[in-house]
Order: C-alpha cells, then sequence, then structure tokens
C-alpha cells in the first residue's frame, strides 16, 4: 500500500531538490491528495489484463499523477506505459519534462502536449484512464467531454473552483431566480454547485459512462475533495434515462 511519505519524498526528488529544503504545508497538503487519488488509479486498474496501460494526465500542472503513478504503481509490476501529459503553461510543460527524467522505474513512455485541454488533436484514441487533479473552472467539462470523445475507457475527475466560465453555473443561476431562491452568497453557492455537480454527472451517464461521485479526501484537506469516477459501459437504458434527466436538469421540457 503506497504511504504518504513516499509520495512526499517523491515530490521533493522531482521538483525541488535543493539541500536543506523541504515541502511547503500546501505540498504536504497535495501529497495527500496524490496518494489518496494514485490509490483510485491502482483500484481501476488493478484487474486490468496484463498488457501496455495508456493514461491521460490531463490539465497535468506539473504532472505529479502522471509521473507518480509509473513509478508507483506501473514500473513496480513490470508494466508498460505510455502517459501522455496535456498541459497548457510552457513553464509547466518545461517542469515537466525535467521531471520525467527523475523519474524511477521502466517500462515508461511520455508525451508532454502543450495544448488547450480542450483541443481534440492533444488528445489520444481511446485510453486506459484520464486523470485530472483539480482541473479549475471550465478545464473540468473540457476534460470531461474529451474523455468522452476520444473514448476513454475510464476516468477519474476531480474539479475545482466553480466560475462563471462552467455553463451550467449560468444554468444554475438563471433557475435559481427562477425558483425565487435568495441572493445571499452562502444559499447561491451551494445551489449553483449542486447544479453544476448534478450537470456533470448525468452528462456523464448519457454519454455511457458508469458514474459515482465520492469524497476522496476530507474536506479538511482540500474544500475541493470530490472525485468523480468514471467508467465507459455504454448501457443504452442507463444512458436514456441520463439524458432524460439532463433535459430536465436543463429546463429542455418547459419545466421551471
Amino acid at each position: 500500500m503506497l504511504e504518504l511519505a513516499q509520495v512526499e519524498e517523491a515530490l521533493h526528488r522531482l521538483f525541488i531538490e535543493a539541500e536543506g529544503t523541504g515541502l511547503r504545508k500546501e505540498d504536504r497538503k497535495k501529497a495527500a491528495e496524490i496518494t489518496a487519488l494514485l490509490a483510485e488509479i491502482e483500484r481501476v486498474l488493478g484487474a486490468r489484463r496484463p498488457g501496455p496501460v495508456r493514461i491521460v494526465d490531463a490539465a497535468a500542472g506539473k504532472a505529479y499523477i502522471g509521473l507518480l503513478a509509473v513509478e508507483f504503481i506501473f514500473s513496480p509490476r513490470g508494466q508498460k506505459s505510455h502517459v501522455t501529459l496535456i498541459e497548457r503553461e510552457p513553464e509547466r510543460a518545461a517542469a515537466c519534462r525535467q521531471a520525467i527524467a527523475k523519474v524511477r522505474g521502466t517500462g515508461a513512455t511520455f508525451a508532454v502536449v502543450e495544448a488547450e485541454v480542450g483541443d481534440r488533436k492533444a488528445w489520444p484514441e481511446a485510453p486506459d484512464l484520464v486523470a485530472a487533479l483539480h482541473a479549475c473552472g471550465a478545464a473540468s467539462d473540457e476534460v470531461l467531454d474529451q474523455s468522452v470523445a476520444c473514448r476513454a475507457r475510464q476516468l477519474l475527475l476531480v474539479p475545482c473552483c466553480t466560475s462563471r466560465a462552467v455553463a451550467a453555473a449560468t444554468l444554475a443561476q438563471t433557475r435559481a431566480e427562477a425558483l425565487g431562491l435568495p441572493r445571499q452568497a452562502q444559499i447561491r453557492r451551494r445551489f449553483v454547485q449542486a447544479i453544476v455537480d448534478a450537470e456533470r454527472t448525468l452528462r456523464l451517464e448519457a454519454a455511457g459512462y458508469e458514474t459515482t461521485v465520492v469524497s476522496f479526501v476530507p474536506p479538511t484537506v482540500t474544500p475541493h475533495h470530490l472525485l468523480w469516477r468514471a467508467r465507459r459501459v455504454a448501457e443504452p437504458r442507463r444512458m436514456a434515462e441520463a439524458a432524460r434527466r439532463l433535459e430536465r436538469l436543463r429546463g429542455c421540457d418547459g419545466a421551471p
């Protein structure tokens, strides 16, 4: 079982490695999130048949998830892997390339793609797994949409903040007004987030993904602690029911 201390050591070695330095408080919180998400990756891919595994670390940042999945999951069990890292910021993409050279283990190849996560050309076809840790605002929706478009077999998505750029947030504000909800921020924020979360869940299910939503770390670690586990099953009746619910949520049936 992967230990938090192992992840903390790896983060320091891959991204800091300056003598006399240590992880900051926020780095230690990040290590707890990474440890939990790596456990999820091992769970969903643990029963997979032998052979190369292809994963996408989307909105990768410094690619903590993709690189440490190789070091702690795939290499130890002798499994070949190919990791696509999608990151739009050149400086972060450069940090990914530098860290790749320090990853322990063998049998892995990497592709660092400098692109917006919503760029379809950046994505490989039918990866075994897409993982996205704290894709901010509309980036979570782009990860979701592109995972569906490329027919990813599994998706592990941890959204971050919900901004006005999130289409379902605009929908939620409209529905809040129609329902006469008060405008106090604490009340509106919870309503908006519930609609955004519901819309994302139904969109995945309507696209053929069996989806569960869980708290993957305690909320004391991060307020953005919900994980979407989605597995492509393409069951027609479930897809049709989700599509009907999605239409109702969006108000397409004329309901207020």
